[in-house]
């Protein structure tokens, strides 16, 4: 999926600021710098994972990455509006917190930014559009559903239940 995802925003990403909201890992986080992501903020509030992405960063010198400890709904909702050209949204599953994610990171989104986002159901067109989005690309590995999205409208419908699929042609 890493490689599609970086297949379907190019090679180059000179000068994006990219957040990564569940960092976990850190590996799209730490692949956006890779290709030249001006600032890349990743979030964890695992402190074990935290540690690694520190470790991480310093081994590989990543100095256009900042890893911070935070809960992503809770940093999200107080960032500056406007700030990220990519938003990597990898949700735990069962915490089943993807639509509030999609929710709170529209606000953050520059004009023609992108949010990648990964979920254990589908996202359908109608419900995405209700919440303020549509699909750029999208496709399947297994039981995940992943796909990169664009901002519509200004103002999300945080109700819609992303799990409805798009009504047949």
């Amino acid at each position: 999926m890493r490689e599609t995802l970086f297949n379907w925003l190019g090679q180059d990403l000179t000068g994006w600021h990219v957040l990564d909201a569940y960092g976990g890992t850190g590996a799209l986080g730490f692949e956006a710098a890779s290709r030249g992501a001006a600032r890349v903020c990743l979030l964890e509030r695992d402190t074990e994972l935290l540690q690694s992405l520190r470790q991480v960063k310093q081994r590989l010198g990543a100095e256009a990455v900042d890893v911070l400890r935070a809960d992503a709904l809770a940093w999200m909702q107080q960032a500056s509006p406007q700030s990220f050209d990519l938003i990597l949204l990898d949700p735990p599953f069962a915490d089943d917190v993807f639509l509030e994610a999609l929710r709170r990171a529209l606000p953050l989104l520059r004009a023609q930014g992108l949010i990648y986002l990964e979920s254990d159901r589908a996202f359908g067109a109608e419900a995405l559009a209700q919440c303020g989005y549509r699909h750029w690309r999208e496709g399947r590995a297994g039981a995940v559903h992943y796909g990169l999205l664009e901002a519509v409208v200004p103002m999300p419908n945080a109700a819609a239940d992303l799990s409805a699929q798009p009504e047949s042609p």
